[in-house]
């Protein structure tokens, strides 16, 4: 592909001046008339109103877990899951370094510290040879995230014979080996973020198949009452962290859309990884074997300075974004978070590191795009590639 070299930022015509499809998408009208509902209703709260019910129950189900709990948010989610399994002080808990900071901060959170290990350069999900190498007597759980809406590979982290809770937080809708994300572990955790591919601006929800571990979060979550007991009737320390109905009205729609709107990233990725091929120096990352279905909450783009005339990620960033693409520069490696240091002994993980220096994403609002809007993408980084190789 031939296009016009001189950059947007060079005073050149940007590829695209229009916008891309917004996220979360527009409101409907279903969850205009729930929303109403729970406003008149004066039912708020979950102690009182049903829809946090209603969805918990519906959102469980459609992954085939036995038992959920809905939150405030996917950070308390992983903070209750964890508590739930047992972890507190002087314990200590795997999670990936290149990940969002509140996989680490949750352990924080409960009380145990977190143990960074690498991951793996073809996917960047958690390196289940790296896990390996720091289990020890103190280790209390392993938390894989499922990266960018794929599912990491749970079956490997199970002979360790430690608990599992899923970082699930991206990954709404997708399966690993047919079997749903969300009940691959002892326990998984959901985001409800403005970003997430489900969303009610915050919220999280907790789901697993362990009654012990469910009456747990509950009465962590319900400020320790028990799921018999009485309303001033407190034998559990716990905390208000319960969703309200407002959260529940706008989430519940979306249980219907969601199988539809995870096909059409999925187009998206697959369009972008075939003509991406095209462009030296630009990879759009494989899921890991097993895959049966991602989320595409990202596409994770690897990129190579040297094919790029040896500028570095900002500069193609800052030359995307002109042309009117917005990418992402992603995660930093929580190896390089110096907040971590007093709660995590920081030791290097290059795979990580690297990948904080080279991968793009492609946010989950241009991957809803249709392959005509697609193609911008294509159209502007071939566009830049040609201009930082001759420059």
């Amino acid at each position: 592909m031939t296009v016009a070299t001189t950059l947007a930022l060079d005073g050149g015509t940007p590829v695209r001046t229009a916008g891309w499809p917004s996220w979360p998408p527009p409101a409907t009208a279903e969850q205009r008339e729930l929303l109403l509902e729970v406003l008149d209703s004066g039912d708020w709260g979950a102690t009182s109103g049903q829809k946090v019910a209603e969805f918990t129950t519906a959102f469980a189900q459609s992954i085939g877990a036995r038992y959920g709990v809905s939150v405030v948010n996917g950070t308390v989610a992983l903070f209750l899951a964890l508590r739930a399994l047992g972890v507190g002080r002087d314990d200590e808990v795997i999670v990936p370094a290149y990940t969002f900071v509140a996989s680490a901060t949750a352990v924080v959170l409960a009380g145990a510290r977190p143990v960074l290990a690498d991951v793996t350069p073809e996917t960047l999900h958690l390196d289940p040879a790296a896990v390996g190498r720091l289990i020890s007597p103190r280790t209390k759980a392993i938390m894989p995230v499922h990266l960018a809406g794929a599912p990491a590979d749970v079956d490997a982290l199970t002979e360790y014979g430690v608990p599992i809770v899923e970082d699930a937080a991206q990954a709404h809708g997708a399966t690993w080996r047919d079997r749903p994300v969300g009940t691959l572990g002892d326990a998984a955790c959901f985001s409800f973020q403005s970003s997430k591919a489900m969303t009610a601006g915050e919220g999280g929800l907790i789901v697993t198949d362990d009654e012990a571990v469910y009456r747990k979060v509950w009465a962590l979550h319900n400020v320790g009452r028990s799921l018999e007991g009485g309303w001033y009737e407190h034998p559990d320390v716990g905390w208000n962290l319960r969703m309200t109905e407002f959260q529940a009205a706008v989430l519940l729609p979306q249980l219907g859309v969601l199988d539809d709107q995870v096909k059409t990233r999925h187009r998206a990725v697959e369009f972008l990884r075939r003509e991406l091929a095209g462009v030296d120096g630009l990879e759009v990352l494989p899921e890991p074997p097993g895959t049966t279905a991602s989320s595409h909450h990202l596409g994770l783009v690897r990129y190579d300075p040297a094919a790029f005339g040896g500028h570095g990620k900002d500069d193609f960033l800052a030359a995307m974004a002109a042309e009117g693409v917005p990418l992402d520069a992603g995660y930093r490696s929580l190896s390089r978070e110096s907040a971590l240091q007093a709660y995590s002994d920081l030791q290097p993980c290059p795979v990580a590191e690297e990948a904080a220096d080279t991968v793009v994403w492609i946010r989950q609002s241009l991957l809803m795009a249709d392959e005509a809007e697609l193609s911008d993408i294509v159209t502007a980084a071939t566009k830049v590639h040609q201009a930082f190789v001759s420059s």
